[in-house]
């Protein structure tokens, strides 16, 4: 346990940053299961909207730091490549 005064403030500090993180997680896996759902369910329509709301909450995560750069491209081009391998 801290047991420096400025060490017990990092443990709070550290506590709050974490809680922050896990909701911008959360709201990017939301966006990302909403993307999936569309193409389970075939409408390309819906893929295509949802895809366009994901693809900028998952990049805000890089801008924030919670996911690196290469893996939210990773994720964008994956989600997007299935997207467009759906029929009409």
């Amino acid at each position: 346990m801290a047991n420096t005064k400025s060490a017990k403030k990092m443990v709070r500090k550290i506590a709050a940053r974490t809680e922050v993180n896990k909701s911008r997680k959360s709201r990017i896996r939301t966006f990302t299961r909403k993307v999936e759902e569309a193409i389970s369910s075939g409408d390309k329509k819906a893929a295509i909207a949802a895809l366009k709301a994901a693809e900028p909450e998952i990049m805000r995560g890089v801008t924030v730091g919670v996911t690196h750069k290469n893996t939210a491209s990773r994720k964008v081009s994956r989600l997007a490549a299935r997207v467009k391998g759906l029929t009409a």
